[in-house]
């Protein structure tokens, strides 16, 4: 195939003027409902499978101890999230720039930035390396217990192997996601959490090995996926994919730019939802409280990687549509992804209303933490619909590249104004985890606000250009010109 033949229809929709027009933009045969679902659901689907890894992983280890889950917890969702987040954020830019370039028929670029996104994520983990050797002291800092940091920083350093394997398959993911190639993830994602299971059964259950057996099987888990992705382009994705090269080193500061700026946004978000866990460990009965908003943080996480698959789709698909000149059907994929992300949203939370008193069972045989997962049930369903408005209006000023004002209202929202509210509710107050959780809420919605208010003012014929320029003529000639490094 020629790289510059474009690869989605250059027509683009005419405005919707009545409700033939509408039910036409939201046919789930051929308007925006079958575009946004046909890849969300694989993407999500991928998304649950990757999340499923650690998922698991604390299952297990949470029929070992409370000592034992709290530290795998807190190493998972505090130290390890740190650098998912961060890592996940960098490669956020190169989601935006590969989508935009395959609209615009730019596919010989695509595995140009993909190299450029490995060498940028490998230089981060580096970064953060020092982050896992001294985990211990860094949660005795944050106020954890002698006993769970102890225990958490042993199992944070057991991890480190899996932190570089994140290095290639974020990078990797983009790369596929951009070409709508989201089948085959969904197919490796599967795989590796139906075998990281079944390591988790062998090595915890049958060989006894306790949380070094469950940090052996992360390991694996996640290095077999990040090389199965790598095998899968250098071997079927000829297009997009032609060695590697030179072309990677180049204009890296912008790439680098870009990248810390979404990495920013993504990280305050994350990080938000860590401080949640940590302020929590401060509280008087901190185990208990700490397992069951745990319980409730993975369970949420759960959901939310349903819509963060309908975020990455929604990327692709505003990407998509601005590389290949459609404004309208941007803004439509934005209106139809928004409406439906919110029913999926409350239904959820109906679903964790009713079930409340029984789905902690899967984590813990203790009564006394399922009647503490319980009382935050209503809170969690509050959440969950946030969720489902949140996913989406990130993805869609990630696949503008509108990243900067956006970790500015994150900042603000989440640790101006979430945070102290929260201490405030939680400690002041004395309501405990339910006023922390509460107060964080209302810097959440509070952020859901202001990116509603970001994405109604986006002028969207003004990104179709702002997209152009991203993609100037002269990549085409560079990419097919340039030898490629076997």
């Amino acid at each position: 195939m020629d790289p510059s033949t474009p690869l989605i229809p250059k027509e683009d929709y005419a405005p919707a003027k009545t409700w033939s027009d509408v039910k036409e933009i939201l046919s789930t045969e051929s308007g925006e409902s079958a575009e946004l679902w046909a890849k969300a659901s694989m993407i999500a689907f991928d998304a649950i499978c990757q999340f499923g890894v650690s998922f698991m992983t604390i299952v297990f280890v949470g029929h070992i101890g409370e000592i034992e889950l709290s530290a795998v917890s807190i190493s998972l969702s505090v130290i390890g999230i740190f650098s998912f987040g961060f890592l996940l954020g960098m490669s956020s830019a190169l989601e935006t720039l590969c989508a935009q370039a395959f609209g615009a028929g730019e596919v010989n670029l695509l595995g140009v930035l993909m190299q450029r996104g490995w060498i940028v994520s490998l230089v981060s983990c580096l970064v953060f390396l020092p982050i896992y050797i001294f985990a211990t002291p860094i949660l005795r800092l944050l106020g954890e217990s002698e006993e769970v940091a102890v225990s958490a920083g042993e199992f944070t350093l057991l991890t480190i192997p899996q932190l570089f394997s994140l290095a290639f398959i974020f990078p990797t993911t983009k790369f596929l996601i951009a070409q709508r190639k989201v089948e085959v993830m969904a197919t490796i994602g599967f795989c590796a959490l139906v075998l990281h299971v079944f390591m988790l059964w062998l090595f915890i259950i049958v060989f006894g090995w306790g949380t070094n057996g469950a940090a052996l099987a992360f390991n694996i888990t996640n290095w077999g996926t990040a090389i199965s992705l790598i095998v899968y382009v250098v071997g079927w994705c000829n297009e997009g994919w032609s060695g590697l090269s030179s072309l990677a080193f180049k204009e890296m500061w912008v790439f680098v730019r870009l990248s810390i700026e979404s990495a920013v946004m993504i990280c305050l978000e994350l990080w938000y939802m860590m401080s949640i866990i940590v302020l929590t460990g401060h509280l008087d009965n901190d185990v208990i409280a700490v397992d069951s908003l745990s319980i409730c943080m993975n369970l949420n996480s759960v959901e939310l990687m349903l819509f963060v698959g309908v975020n990455m789709a929604i990327c692709m698909r505003v990407g998509n549509e601005l590389g290949a000149g459609r404004p309208i059907a941007a803004r439509y994929s934005v209106y139809v992804a928004l409406f439906q992300s919110l029913l999926i949203g409350l239904v959820f939370m109906v679903a964790v209303i009713i079930a409340r008193d029984h789905f902690a069972i899967m984590f813990t045989s203790s009564q006394v933490l399922q009647h503490a997962v319980s009382k935050l049930a209503y809170l969690l369903g509050i959440t969950m619909v946030l969720n489902s408005v949140q996913q989406v209006l990130t993805g869609v000023v990630v696949g503008v590249l509108k990243q900067r004002p956006v970790a500015y209202i994150n900042l603000v929202c989440y640790f101006i104004f979430g945070i102290p509210f929260g201490c405030f509710l939680g400690y002041k107050a004395n309501l405990g985890v339910m006023g922390l959780w509460g107060g964080m809420i209302a810097g959440s919605a509070l952020q859901t606000l202001c990116l509603m208010f970001v994405v109604y003012k986006i002028d969207w014929e003004k990104e179709v250009e702002e997209a152009k320029k991203r993609l100037p003529e002269r990549s085409r000639n560079e990419t097919t010109s340039e030898n490629a490094i076997a």
